[in-house]
């Protein structure tokens, strides 16, 4: 082969491999071609399902093709979760979840094909925020601080409501009994609202919860904040005294959502993801919305959510054998 041909096979060769490696580059990048669906593995109307349809409507107006919010309600999540994790790893099946998404499967104890594997079966994207949990207590009940919660309890039966067994309220009442020394029995509810209902009603004197759901009642003191349930104070109730301040430990236990994809997305179609989604938490208008609801804008590298839901998993999953939870 003369030198004239050489070169030209040589030219030829290097950009059939240059047009190999962009290939897949130029594909990903033209994301999305399509619409995509975030997933949310619980009833419309609850937060999570609410906080998917905002995400939704500002991840449409950058992207440029729709983004539907399907819902996959049953089993605590599990449903929904394991769904996503077997759909196609291209960035049109999302998964919106909170923070039940790395614990159910301790509760439930699911197996085959209804279970996910949460430390390895999904892409994370990013935390979207986090959700301070607070005791609260009915203003038909006496009870104005911990202590007095700690002290009534140990002088006749005394219980608090959760949205149900295994919940993430569930586990903190849990701890909290442990770590005061306090003998508060458990009532589980299906789900938040009849919980409140019966503590606005008086038929139960506390609950474990966040913030939204119980915030319209307290200017008209139809409830009381005793503790905040984190390191520090919450921005969204600075009022509140943290459980350590009034002198108990360890009880440092906040919600959270984040959002995933199959595992085995590309890694551009994450970033791309990850920097719409950092824009979005940080726009005054949801920050506002999200505050409403008790919880506080998040955002940072899908590291970070993988590294939070390592820890809740590992953490929750102990708690839960310890205790001895289970679902009703």
């Amino acid at each position: 082969m003369n030198i004239a041909r050489r070169r030209a096979a040589l030219a030829v060769g290097l950009g059939l491999a240059a047009a190999t490696l962009a290939g897949p580059s130029l594909a990903q990048s033209a994301y999305p071609t399509k619409p995509i669906t975030i997933v949310v593995a619980y009833p419309a109307g609850g937060d999570t399902d609410a906080l998917a349809r905002m995400f939704a409507e500002k991840l449409q107006e950058r992207v440029k093709q729709p983004v539907l919010v399907d819902n996959k309600p049953g089993a605590s999540g599990v449903i929904g979760s394991a769904y996503v994790a077997k759909a196609a790893p291209d960035g049109y099946t999302l998964l919106l979840a909170p923070n039940t998404f790395a614990i159910a499967q301790f509760v439930l104890k699911t197996g085959g094909a209804s279970s996910y594997d949460v430390l390895n079966g999904f892409t994370p994207i990013i935390e979207a925020d986090t959700l301070p949990m607070f005791l609260v207590a009915s203003s038909a009940s006496p009870y104005k601080s911990v202590k007095d919660v700690v002290t009534a309890s140990q002088k006749g039966e005394l219980s608090y409501a959760s949205p149900g067994s295994g919940s993430p309220m569930h586990v903190l009442g849990e701890m909290a009994n442990k770590s005061t020394g306090a003998k508060v029995v458990h009532v589980p509810y299906r789900g938040v609202a009849p919980a409140i209902n019966d503590v606005l009603g008086g038929q139960v004197p506390l609950t474990y919860i966040t913030l939204g759901p119980v915030a319209p009642h307290l200017p008209g003191g139809k409830l009381r904040l005793l503790a905040v349930a984190s390191k520090e104070r919450s921005p969204l109730a600075p009022e509140v005294p943290t459980f350590a301040e009034q002198g108990y430990k360890g009880l440092d236990v906040e919600g959270w959502h984040g959002l995933f994809a199959p595992k085995g997305t590309p890694a551009d179609v994450v970033a791309l993801l990850n920097k719409h989604m950092n824009e979005i938490v940080r726009l005054p208008e949801l920050q506002s919305r999200i505050a409403q609801w008790g919880a506080i804008p998040t955002g940072g590298t899908p590291q970070a959510l993988q590294a939070t839901v390592a820890e809740t998993y590992n953490r929750f999953g102990k708690l839960i054998k310890d205790f001895g939870i289970q679902a009703d």
